[in-house]
């Protein structure tokens, strides 16, 4: 699945633990369920999958060894993972990459990246220039961010980075 990063596609150096078979070596992804398992490997970069359901707080005492999370949108229209995000930043302080994963529409990449979210799967035949575009439509924000952002004028206005 193609990976995004500021608009731009990378290589993806991941992969998703199987379920059922023996972790391996390399960067690995792990549900939550196997996160402990993860935990006791001697080597290899570790990322898991953290449930929509799933308050980040569960993530709080293991955080300083892992080095990726995957937020998981079941539906375009559940803005939990939104709030996941920013609270792996603003409150666990977490400086690792967060994924955003599932049904994600271009519209919500420039929010995505304002929560906090540093890389998103998209679909193989995803059109990346709409994806593109969207990182760029807008020049001011109206809520604050987990960005450095100058603000602008009374109340809550920022300028975005151009």
């Amino acid at each position: 699945m193609p990976l995004l990063e500021n608009g731009h596609l990378i290589t993806d150096t991941w992969h998703y633990a199987v379920d059922g078979e023996a972790l391996g070596a390399g960067p690995v992804i792990v549900p939550l369920s196997r996160l402990s398992e993860g935990l006791g490997r001697i080597t290899g970069a570790l990322g898991v999958v953290l449930p929509v359901d799933q308050n980040v707080s569960a993530l709080r005492d293991s955080l300083p060894k892992i080095s990726l999370v995957v937020i998981g949108f079941p539906i375009f229209r559940d803005g939990r993972p939104f709030s996941q995000a920013r609270a792996l930043r603003e409150h666990l302080h977490f400086t690792g990459e967060i994924r955003a994963s599932g049904h994600i529409l271009p519209d919500q990449y420039e929010f995505l990246i304002r929560c906090g979210v540093t890389t998103v799967e998209v679909a193989e035949e995803t059109d990346l220039s709409a994806w593109e575009r969207a990182l760029h439509q807008f020049r001011v924000a109206m809520q604050p961010s987990v960005m450095n952002e100058k603000p602008t004028g009374f109340g809550l206005r920022r300028f975005l980075p151009a």
